[in-house]
């Protein structure tokens, strides 16, 4: 195989790689009514003037299904960390004990569970498209070298094939993400 192709296929691979990690990320941030350390991760708390972000100032921990536990290793930090919290915009009400901070995470009605879904769907639509994108470029570069005379049909028939497969794959990734968190959201 041409060295361009591969490093074409290389970079189509990384840049549906990204899709995924991003839908990762996204989806962790819709929460489901089930208590995930992941819920805070984007708090970020003034430590002695730096923004920090949370855990780099505290242990987190999820001690049950619907409770977040945030322990600072500083107890003088206790109330930046709360405050912090309330101003994240994350819609939680933290409730501290002076040694530790308790996230309560509640159940969501059907009618937020479904509109829960619809983020998720919207999400996923757009990882879809990330993927179809890669696709698209890959396709066009192909396309490209093959008028230059850089490689031959069989050539760029070939690597179309292998990006497609690439294509599938990572949207049946996709959709296995999906399933999982609309299943995750739906699940009392």
């Amino acid at each position: 195989m041409n060295e361009e192709i591969q490093m074409l296929i290389d970079e189509t691979i990384e840049r549906m790689e990204h899709a995924i990690a991003h839908l990762d990320h996204e989806l962790a941030h819709i929460r489901a009514g089930k208590a995930s350390t992941r819920m805070i991760d984007g708090v970020n708390v003034d430590y002695y003037g730096a923004m920090t972000p949370l855990p780099q100032v505290a242990n987190i921990s999820t001690p049950d299904a619907r409770t977040i536990a945030i322990q600072p290793w500083e107890k003088k930090m206790i109330h930046t960390i709360e405050r912090a919290i309330i101003n994240s915009n994350l819609g939680f009400n933290p409730e501290n004990n002076g040694e530790i901070i308790r996230i309560n995470v509640p159940v969501p009605t059907e009618e937020r569970r479904r509109s829960l879904v619809k983020d998720a769907h919207k999400e996923s639509e757009t990882a879809k498209v990330s993927v179809r994108s890669a696709r698209k470029d890959g396709n066009d570069f192909l396309k490209k070298m093959l008028k230059a005379k850089e490689i031959s049909e069989d050539e760029e028939k070939v690597s179309v094939e292998q990006i497609q497969e690439l294509t599938d794959s990572y949207t049946k990734k996709i959709d296995l993400m999906l399933q999982a968190k609309e299943k995750e959201i739906l699940t009392i």
